[in-house]
């Protein structure tokens, strides 16, 4: 397992236990509100997730014991605090592809992710309606669906790009007062052309059920 401070890379032949545990997506979420929100104690993250403290517990237990939390300085005696040991998971897409195990934990992180996207866009909404957030916030906020056409070694450059760009912003910023939070979800995910059978629609014309990129880029 390599790790550093703010990155814990999962490798499916060397963390076949902690990979194990984390294909929970109870345990993804726990893991992800601790790295958005800060530490809490089992019975907050109960209230947050709709879960029984006992089993919110649990599931933070075994977090800690394959070393995704610690515990963190508690506020009281009474109960115990944790907080998230990394910012970031991690792993190699080809290494992770050669395991059922390692493919069944991408796919569960991966719709983990959009269903991370659908709530903090409603809760951006939220805030921004009732005053949370400045309208400084309204033009620069959107989200993207664009469909380019990218070789392989593209793709990867543009995926390095964006991480030493956001390297350096995040450093910049780091002290600025004016900086919140921002969920910046990224995708690549390449699409093998349709085959079109008898009487399939062409010429740019989709049937009910097809769901293409809008091709719309949400903010200036």
């Amino acid at each position: 397992m390599d790790s550093d401070e703010h990155k814990r890379v999962l490798d499916p032949e060397h963390d076949t236990a902690a990979l194990k545990a984390l294909t929970h997506p109870l345990r993804i979420r726990l893991l992800g509100l601790l790295r958005q929100d800060g530490p809490a104690t089992a019975s907050e993250l109960a209230a947050r997730t709709g879960e029984s403290s006992a089993s919110a517990s649990y599931h933070l237990r075994v977090l800690a014991k394959y070393a995704f939390i610690a515990e963190a300085e508690h506020r009281d005696g009474r109960e115990r605090r944790w907080r998230a040991l990394h910012t970031v998971t991690s792993w190699s897409n080809e290494a992770m592809e050669s395991s059922e195990a390692g493919r069944a934990f991408v796919s569960l992180a991966r719709r983990r992710q959009l269903e991370h996207l659908e709530s903090s866009l409603a809760r951006h909404e939220a805030d921004m309606a009732d005053g949370r957030l400045g309208q400084e916030w309204v033009e620069v906020s959107g989200i993207s669906d664009l469909m380019p056409r990218l070789t392989p070694g593209s793709l990867t450059e543009l995926w390095e790009t964006i991480a030493g760009k956001l390297e350096e912003l995040t450093a910049r910023d780091a002290d600025d007062p004016r900086a919140e939070h921002v969920v910046l979800l990224t995708a690549g995910l390449p699409l093998a052309p349709r085959d079109h059978e008898d009487g399939d629609h062409e010429d740019g014309d989709h049937e009910d059920g097809d769901h293409d990129g809008t091709g719309h880029q949400g903010s200036s």
